[in-house]
């Protein structure tokens, strides 16, 4: 059961953020088959590979109750959806520049009655207001993701961390850094998560420019 590995590393979710996480695997399954937003390899292991990947984030940060976050290329809404379900006062804005991949995330939220998200057919750079963070998963690399998105943080910061970018990247990342000059700092999801799979993956954190 999806809420099973869930439940395993975030011991405190409600009835219903149960209730939604169960329902993810069949919804992604009936969709996959229409409109390819997870690999055929990937969709038995969705829970693992997609959903507590995702939530890899709240391991960094506890999103505040009416922050406004930014999911840049988010696919089929991740890390996004599995962010909303456990931060449901916290505000998402999904957004991918193919559309199609956009009509799954806004059915999946619909269909497990997420209020907190709001997916468009949108590119980054044209994401509507300024958001407190940003999140992403290996959509492409640092020095070209950067400057999407460096106009589209809120001034002030609320929650512990800065307002900033969490990405969510793996294996050898250090020519990557180098490359993009960013002071980041990575945290490492083996330390959270006993899974071999999160052996490699890291949330990367970049601080919103002043």
């Amino acid at each position: 059961m999806t809420s099973d590995i869930i439940s395993k590393y975030f011991p405190g979710l409600t009835p219903l953020q149960k209730q939604q996480f169960e329902q993810l695997p069949a919804l992604y399954n009936h969709w996959n088959s229409q409109i390819n937003v997870i690999s055929r390899k990937d969709i038995d292991l969705l829970p693992e590979r997609h959903v507590l990947h995702s939530l890899g984030i709240a391991k960094i940060i506890q999103f505040l109750p009416d922050e406004r976050v930014l999911d840049v290329g988010t696919g089929g809404g991740f890390p996004g959806i599995p962010l909303a379900i456990l931060f449901p006062d916290t505000q998402f804005f999904l957004a991918d520049s193919i559309g199609k991949k956009i009509k799954v995330v806004n059915e999946v939220a619909k269909a497990i009655g997420l209020n907190n998200v709001t997916g468009e057919h949108i590119r980054a750079e044209q994401a509507p207001g300024k958001f407190d963070f940003v999140v992403s998963r290996a959509v492409t690399q640092l020095k070209d993701f950067y400057p999407w998105v460096k106009n589209k943080f809120a001034p002030q910061s609320k929650n512990k961390l800065q307002n900033g970018i969490l990405y969510l990247k793996g294996g050898d990342l250090q020519q990557e850094i180098a490359e993009s000059k960013l002071a980041v700092k990575q945290f490492y999801l083996k330390d959270h998560f006993n899974e071999e799979f999160f052996e490699t993956k890291q949330v990367i954190y970049i601080k919103a420019p002043r």
